[in-house]
């Protein structure tokens, strides 16, 4: 990561992030460079903690517009309208493709669980999403984009014409 992305990524979020982390998704609309919409974070923060949430919804609309969903009961929603086992094996490779990042030679706490930690249904609609946005196979995910482009038709949240990979 560059320090302008550092820097960006923490004005988005209110503070500066406790580990290394890559942007993956960009909206290209923003500026010529494209403004992080979702960050890939490396499963251990710089002092060593084990960090669960492996993508990061940092776009100030989509996070916006997702915890609006949240909000009015869409993490209740999502989990009753995906099929439990879909969402069970969607957890297990979000965990994979996480631990497959932490260096061999760890010895220290690792992180668990699946999408943002949960190990069994959903928690937070932000890291499914991202997940998604950033190419994941995330049935919640996909629950969320269907209903952001029901709320704004015209658009198409994510779509490769509004944000790109990073």
């Amino acid at each position: 990561m560059d320090d302008a992305d550092r820097n960006r990524v923490a004005e988005l979020l209110g503070r500066t992030p406790e580990g290394a982390f890559e942007v993956v998704v960009r909206d290209p609309a923003d500026d010529p460079v494209g403004t992080p919409v979702v960050i890939r974070n490396h499963p251990l923060l710089d002092d060593g903690r084990p960090m669960p949430t492996r993508f990061w919804l940092v776009g100030d609309d989509l996070r916006s517009r997702v915890g609006t969903l949240e909000s009015t009961g869409g993490v209740r929603a999502a989990e009753a309208a995906c099929d439990p086992a879909e969402l069970a094996a969607a957890h297990d490779r979000y965990a994979r493709e996480r631990d497959a990042a932490i260096p061999a030679d760890h010895d220290g706490h690792r992180p668990s669980g699946g999408v943002g930690g949960t190990r069994l249904g959903v928690k937070c609609l932000h890291a499914h999403y991202a997940w998604f946005l950033a190419g994941g196979d995330d049935p919640v995910g996909r629950w969320v984009h269907e209903r952001l482009k029901r709320e704004r038709p015209d658009s198409e949240p994510g779509d490769d014409e509004e944000a790109t990979g990073g």
